[in-house]
């Protein structure tokens, strides 16, 4: 009997590259830009993967909704000046090699689903040259904000693979509760931006250390 399609989904920010600082520093920028004091990094650690309004109205409650949508935009503004000056954040360790492996598995498919807007995967995409490994990338530009299930039940309509044989792999709660939301399995990376213990209690069917360990786990995982 031939195994059935399999569909691994990945998030990107803490997951896939590390760009935890470029973040930061863009958000210290914009609130500066609107003589705002900007938030801790742990804070924005937090906050990553959330869409950009979900984001600064979760950093900054008690702004009105100009005033978040101001902010909104000046983290654009100064996010895409840094991107433009050269500034791309890293691959996690062991990342490319992973993703090759996988992509090399005829049964399996691999999917994008990010906080991030089309431009900004694009560039990321474009600079690491990951764009032909992924059949399906879901953007905030297209869905609400994680963790509603839209990114991951257009990737499932897609693909056509059915959600109790794809997985969702993330850093976040947000990833994590997105999955559950979309019947899926979730597993979370312990390198990223929440706990592991937050990940267990979101719904981390599994957690991995390293990025060599999702070829051998994603082998067996469906049995």
């Amino acid at each position: 009997m031939s195994r059935p399609l399999r569909l691994a989904v990945f998030d990107v920010d803490g997951t896939l590259v590390d760009s935890q600082h470029h973040i930061n520093a863009s958000m210290q920028l914009a609130y500066g830009a609107m003589g705002l004091e900007g938030p801790s990094l742990e804070q924005v650690r937090g906050i990553v993967g959330l869409s950009l309004p979900q984001a600064m109205r979760q950093l900054s409650p008690d702004l009105t909704d100009a005033q978040n949508d101001a902010l909104v935009v000046a983290y654009k503004a100064t996010f895409k000046s840094n991107r433009e000056g050269g500034e791309l954040a890293p691959l996690y360790a062991g990342i490319a090699s992973m993703l090759d492996g996988l992509a090399g598995d005829d049964h399996l498919l691999l999917g994008v689903a990010t906080g991030n807007s089309r431009r900004g995967l694009d560039a990321v995409f474009d600079g690491h040259g990951l764009a032909s490994k992924f059949v399906t990338s879901q953007v905030a530009d297209n869905h609400p904000s994680k963790p509603h299930p839209s990114m991951l039940l257009q990737a499932l309509s897609e693909t056509g693979v059915e959600a109790a044989n794809a997985v969702m792999i993330g850093d976040t709660t947000f990833d994590m509760e997105m999955g559950v939301a979309a019947g899926m399995h979730c597993i979370g990376v312990s390198w990223g931006y929440h706990t592991v213990d937050r990940l267990h209690e979101a719904g981390a069917a599994r957690i991995v250390n390293e990025a060599a360990e999702l070829t051998g786990l994603l082998d067996g995982f469906w049995g």
